[in-house]
């Protein structure tokens, strides 16, 4: 399988120190541990972290080539807060070097030669219009490339018709139970909500093929060829969950990719 893996590389900064990440580079490095062959297109700063960063992807043995040293923004970093049950939240400074990536004419024919299958994409970079624009224009020009849509809402950097626009590229959408109550509530506010309803309306309105839910503790939701299935989870000691999701990303579509 091969992956154009499109958005932010991040520095968590935790007590206890810096910690690279970002759901695309997180989602990526797992999925190349998995086989599958992904390129991934973000930018970092001209500074240390950035030079960090690139480090540390090449000693992962993940590929840099479409990783973009921007001079006229820092590197991306998240200032994280993690509460008592290892849940996290995240500040993130915007516009950071992901967000100003050089969109040049040669750039999709670029991405062209990475022939990918899926493009993987989050809403946290394409909150930034121009990101957006390219999201579309490679959707539009690697076809018949599919598209797995990791939601991650962070607040302060989404909206519904941000969301709805994403979405609507989307053959597999991923996102938390959560988020899937508070976008139900916006754009199908007079319904009561249930998690296969969300689901079922989601899909109907933005045509993916399969919507996973994770649980947290519960598992995870599946709906797939308008059917509605859930998964139990596993007993585990939580030291902290940023980057699970994005593990679970990977997984998932290594096994729908395969049609397990």
């Amino acid at each position: 399988m091969r992956i154009l893996s499109t958005g932010e590389i991040l520095w968590d900064i935790v007590e206890g120190g810096e910690f690279m990440g970002g759901a695309p580079l997180n989602f990526s490095v797992t999925s190349q541990k998995l086989g599958s062959f992904v390129s991934l297109l973000t930018g970092v700063g001209d500074d240390e972290l950035g030079r960090k960063a690139l480090q540390q992807m090449n000693s992962l043995g993940l590929k840099t080539d479409f990783v973009q040293i921007v001079r006229d923004a820092p590197t991306g970093t998240a200032l994280v807060t993690l509460d008592d049950s290892g849940s996290a939240t995240f500040r993130i400074g915007r516009p950071a070097a992901f967000d100003v990536l050089n969109v040049n004419s040669g750039l999709i024919e670029r991405c062209q030669t990475a022939r990918p299958d899926w493009i993987y994409f989050g809403t946290l970079a394409n909150a930034h219009a121009s990101n957006e624009k390219l999201l579309h224009s490679l959707v539009d020009q690697l076809q018949p490339v599919r598209c797995f849509y990791d939601m991650n809402l962070r607040d302060g950097h989404w909206s519904l018709p941000l969301i709805e626009r994403l979405s609507a590229l989307a053959t597999v959408i991923k996102l938390n139970d959560e988020e899937a109550k508070r976008i139900f509530d916006l754009k199908f506010g007079s319904l009561p909500y249930t998690l296969e309803r969300f689901c079922q309306r989601w899909s109907e309105a933005f045509g993916a093929q399969q919507i996973c839910v994770t649980m947290g503790s519960a598992g995870c939701a599946l709906y797939s060829d308008n059917v509605f299935q859930t998964f139990g989870g596993y007993s585990v000691d939580v030291v902290d969950t940023v980057g699970a999701g994005d593990a679970f990303a990977a997984g998932l579509l290594y096994g729908l990719d395969r049609g397990w």
